[in-house]
């Protein structure tokens, strides 16, 4: 009876040490987040209320660097007009378009031709036909242009994306980066220029809605913080601007390669055709500058801005889990913490700690959390986008983005139980490091979630291809 006793006894320090040590753990870690999130915030409110204007946007074409500007398409996206015309007006004296399209009979073939023949100064030319090097179809349909372009420097855009009129001299002002002096330490090259995304849901389905609240604040917030951390490699590829010869050394390995160039590898196997077997084949662009290069990214003070079309619910819902599988197998790390960076879920933690801790009630901290949290977001996307949410859309905005943080932790137990995405229609199997590859049966998924899931309506609208050898 007495060893009972003193063994019980010692139970109950033990546990109350537990507790107090993961209270004080998981409020450490509360801390972190709302630090980061506080940098991204920063961030945007320093590099984005105020866009300056490039020297370059008034220089002449031999004073500027050459851009080869490469827009693959396929379809009428949403807005296609206004954001292909967006390129024909930059301002910068030195760059070429390239527009390729996979079909020729695609949809956007009478608009590019409309849009060559209203801009006859801008030097723009048409690609018809794709080379089939991956299962990825952007890349495909990208390829031709990228072997026919004129410049080095390449600036790829999708689609659906507009960009400001000095968006291309800035970004050339980012890659090329300061003089150098020799009173300073030399940082390293930049390598790649990306622009972070801000949507426009206009159409009035629900699901653009809820990807528009999620895009334009907490997304936004977080990735800026992460770029200009700058601790790992971050890029959403929407418009991406670098050096051919830089990707000419990269194959997608992400192992150091040396400083000369590896001419003896075969075509296939470094370069762009090398991306061709990734789903995320611009983030992997990215990781491979950063890891096998050693270069860095950047961010200009310009957006991208991202018009979003008919996309319901359930295709936000699918498009989410699709990145989840991919991203898991690119970064299992980071996609493992993720539900612990979410407000709703680290709101809860902290809501138990400050209880445990100091005897702070929930109801009073929790109501304090979500209105602080909603105010930095909202005066996050105010800086992107150059001002506000208009008083008449302020209370739908807060509905879709209160449902984006309220689904963000079943996606993700959605997303990391399966290996399987649907892209537009066909399936697919992730593998390691984001490679995919076709497979067979039916593009839906079997049982309840087949009744559930449509068509994905995707805001990149590219067709998959079949594997080379399939």
């Amino acid at each position: 009876m007495e060893d009972s006793h003193t063994s019980f006894s010692f139970s109950l320090p033990d546990r109350h040490v537990v507790l107090i040590t993961l209270s004080a753990i998981s409020l450490g870690w509360y801390v972190v987040l709302w630090s980061i999130g506080l940098v991204g915030w920063r961030t945007a409110r320093r590099r984005y209320r105020l866009r300056p204007r490039s020297p370059l946007a008034s220089a002449s074409a031999s004073a500027a660097p050459g851009v080869s500007i490469l827009r693959p398409l396929k379809g009428l996206d949403t807005n296609l007009y206004e954001n292909i015309e967006s390129t024909f007006t930059q301002e910068y004296p030195n760059f070429e378009i390239l527009l390729s399209v996979a079909d020729e009979h695609d949809q956007a073939l009478p608009v590019v031709r409309d849009l060559i023949s209203k801009y006859p100064n801008v030097d723009a030319k048409v690609i018809i036909g794709e080379e089939v090097v991956g299962v990825n179809p952007k890349v495909n349909n990208l390829i031709r242009s990228y072997r026919q372009a004129a410049n080095d420097i390449i600036w790829v855009i999708d689609s659906n994306i507009s960009v400001a009129p000095g968006t291309l001299a800035r970004s050339i002002d980012a890659l090329e980066g300061p003089p150098s002096s020799s009173s300073t330490p030399l940082q390293k090259r930049v390598g790649l220029v990306h622009h972070v995304p801000l949507a426009s849901a206009n159409e009035g389905y629900f699901g653009a809605s809820v990807e528009e609240a999620f895009l334009n604040t907490n997304h936004a917030k977080m990735y800026l913080a992460i770029n200009t951390v700058a601790i790992e490699s971050c890029v959403v590829g929407k418009s991406n601007l670098y050096r051919r010869s830089d990707l000419e050394r990269v194959n997608g390995s992400l192992k150091p390669k040396p400083n000369s160039a590896d001419c003896e590898l075969e075509p296939e196997n470094h370069g762009l055709a090398a991306f061709g077997r990734f789903l995320a084949e611009d983030n992997m662009i990215a990781s491979a500058l950063w890891h096998e290069l050693g270069l860095r990214h950047d961010l200009s003070c310009d957006i991208a801005h991202n018009a979003i079309g008919k996309m319901s619910l359930s295709d936000y819902i699918w498009r989410r889990v699709r990145w989840i599988r991919v991203r898991k197998h690119m970064v299992m790390a980071a996609t493992i913490i993720e539900p612990f960076t979410e407000s709703f879920v680290m709101s809860l933690i902290a809501a138990a700690s400050l209880r445990h801790l100091f005897g702070l009630a929930p109801w009073l901290f929790l109501p304090v959390h979500h209105l602080v949290w909603l105010w930095i977001d909202l005066d996050v996307y105010a800086s992107l986008a150059g001002h506000s949410i208009p008083a008449d859309k302020r209370w739908a905005f807060i509905v879709a983005y209160s449902i984006r943080e309220l689904l963000a932790l079943p996606i993700w137990f959605l997303g990391v139980i399966g290996n399987e995405v649907v892209w537009r229609g066909k399936k697919y199997e992730v593998l390691r490091a984001g490679e995919i590859k076709r497979t067979k049966g039916s593009a839906i998924f079997n049982g309840w979630l087949g009744g559930w899931r449509r068509r994905s309506n995707d805001t990149n609208a590219y067709e998959p291809l079949p594997l080379v050898h399939e």
